[in-house]
């Protein structure tokens, strides 16, 4: 497993985001993006969205001025037409029976919450909702709860063919 996938969820959409406005600058003839993303993937590329998500009325200087009028969101600048996720732990891993090698015996789920973090460190940390940086709720909680990070209800809401 590479060590990058260790960092944690929000590191890695951190990473993801800055790599995705890289390309942008690059390439300013783009004008639609989609993310397709599998298991952690889909969490990093659902903390990376809410990081470049710009609402109604905000939009960059550079943007076409189709997204500028647009009465939804966009995605630093660019229409978003796809975002699809597939086998992406969005509630976590933690009581789900989602880890096959915990059999889905409640006592050893229980047991790896205890010892997640040293096999996958902080990522590890947020797939079992044991991660209470500052006192604060779980990251995957909050991305659900906190408009601000990347909560469903605010960000679906500017894709062309948003998929539940």
């Amino acid at each position: 497993m590479h060590k990058l996938t260790l960092d944690g969820i929000d590191v890695m959409g951190e990473r993801l985001a800055q790599e995705v406005i890289e390309e942008i600058n690059k390439r300013p003839q783009i004008t639609k993006i989609s993310f397709v993303a599998h298991s952690v993937g889909g969490l990093v590329a659902r903390y990376a969205i809410g990081r470049l998500y710009r609402p109604p009325g905000q939009s960059l200087e550079n943007s076409p001025q189709s997204l500028r009028d647009s009465n939804r969101g966009n995605i630093h600048g660019l229409d978003a037409v796809n975002f699809i996720t597939v086998a992406s732990p969005h509630l976590g891993s933690r009581g789900n029976k989602q880890v096959p090698f915990l059999f889905g015996v409640t006592a050893i789920e229980k047991f790896a919450c205890c010892i997640i973090h040293f096999i996958f460190r902080r990522t590890g940390k947020h797939l079992f909702l044991t991660d209470n940086d500052d006192g604060k709720p779980p990251l995957l909680q909050l991305m659900v709860d906190d408009c601000s990070i990347s909560a469903k209800s605010c960000i679906l809401q500017c894709w062309l063919r948003p998929y539940p």
